[in-house]
């Protein structure tokens, strides 16, 4: 059987749009915090990175955390917080949303792999709710691996533990 050219560059198209799919901006960042608290956030506030929080983060993460202080918003006992950690490749940007210690929302604002793109389905990210951070740095609750997206939900499981971790250093100030 004899294939034509055309054929095989369509048969590639196709293959190469569906890899290109899985990735993308689901929601912008802005509109995440905006409907967080219905469209009337509280100004973002600043949390500056000391050595012992950055080096509990490092702990987390298994390598160097990038920056010097991550920017969130709280109003009363609900933060949010919006963290990146990479998949594989490329990073993953991720809105959390605590409330009393608590995850009450997980939300995969932008996937920019090629694979393991799943963690954005809300099968995936409502095990993370309820969750809370034990002393050990770990979460209380087991949350399931899905097959092919393991660094994908890797990465999502040390962004809740940092957001945790975070809204826990912003309570005791």
């Amino acid at each position: 059987m004899k294939i034509s050219l055309p054929i095989i560059i369509l048969l590639l198209c196709g293959l190469t749009s569906s890899i290109t799919v899985a990735g993308g901006m689901y929601q912008e960042p802005a509109d995440f915090i905006n409907q967080i608290f219905d469209n009337k956030p509280p100004k973002a506030r600043v949390l500056w990175l000391n050595k012992d929080l950055k080096q509990q983060i490092v702990k987390i993460l298994d390598h160097k955390y990038k920056g010097l202080r991550v920017r969130y918003w709280q109003q009363d006992n609900k933060t949010a917080w919006i963290l990146e950690e990479i998949g594989k490749e490329k990073y993953i940007t991720t809105g959390f949303v605590i409330n009393n210690s608590k995850i009450e929302q997980v939300k995969v604002l932008a996937f920019r792999e090629s694979r393991g793109w799943e963690v954005r389905y809300d099968f995936f990210t409502d095990q993370f709710k309820q969750a809370r951070l034990k002393d050990n740095h770990q979460l209380d609750k087991t949350i399931a691996n899905i097959s092919g997206a393991t660094l994908s939900v890797r990465a999502l499981k040390k962004l809740a533990r940092i957001a945790l971790l975070l809204d826990l250093h912003v309570r005791q100030k």
